[in-house]
């Protein structure tokens, strides 16, 4: 790891914008207890060519429904698989308290390979989701050396959009002023 905090945030960046949310989702996520976000993870593998990866998986989003100073801290179960995603966790924590207290775990089935190329995958992906009527399933893309920031990217971007209405329904409780 480079000591150039702009080579870093660089890096994070391209490793960022590398990853896909092909199919989104558009629900909130609860204010209290947990929220599931399933997915499917179309990984473009490296060898050998030709091959993607697709896992099936929900990240479990919970948050304490009694806040304690021992809750004060994300905790991130199952989503490091020795790629870019433990720096892109730190770089988000330094940057924003939407986190705070929050427990994500990661289950995922097994990976399955197909020799379709990546956009026949999610093509068909897509297909049976919609075929399913399924609309809280997500298709996320990724080269295989960066399936775990496609899994944070996905619940960042629902833990942000979800931020605003969490809040107004703490203020509606009188949780805050």
């Amino acid at each position: 790891m480079s000591l150039d905090p702009f080579d870093d945030e660089r890096r994070i960046r391209e490793a960022w914008d590398a990853v896909q949310i092909v199919r989104p989702v558009h629900y909130t996520l609860f204010t209290f207890g947990e929220s599931v976000l399933s997915y499917y993870l179309v990984c473009e593998r490296s060898a050998p060519k030709q091959t993607v990866s697709i896992r099936q998986g929900d990240i479990r989003i919970t948050r304490p429904l009694i806040i304690t100073p021992e809750s004060g801290h994300p905790v991130f179960d199952n989503f490091f698989l020795g790629d870019e995603g433990e720096a892109i966790v730190d770089f988000l924590l330094e940057r924003t308290a939407a986190f705070s207290n929050l427990r994500l775990a990661n289950e995922s089935g097994p990976e399955r390979i197909v020799t379709d190329s990546l956009e026949e995958a999610v093509s068909k992906l897509n297909q049976q989701l919609d075929a399913e009527e399924e609309d809280r399933v997500a298709i996320l893309t990724a080269p295989e050396h960066l399936a775990s920031v496609a899994l944070i990217k996905y619940a960042t971007e629902r833990i942000l959009a979800s931020a605003p209405g969490n809040i107004q329904e703490l203020r509606e409780r009188g949780f805050l002023p």
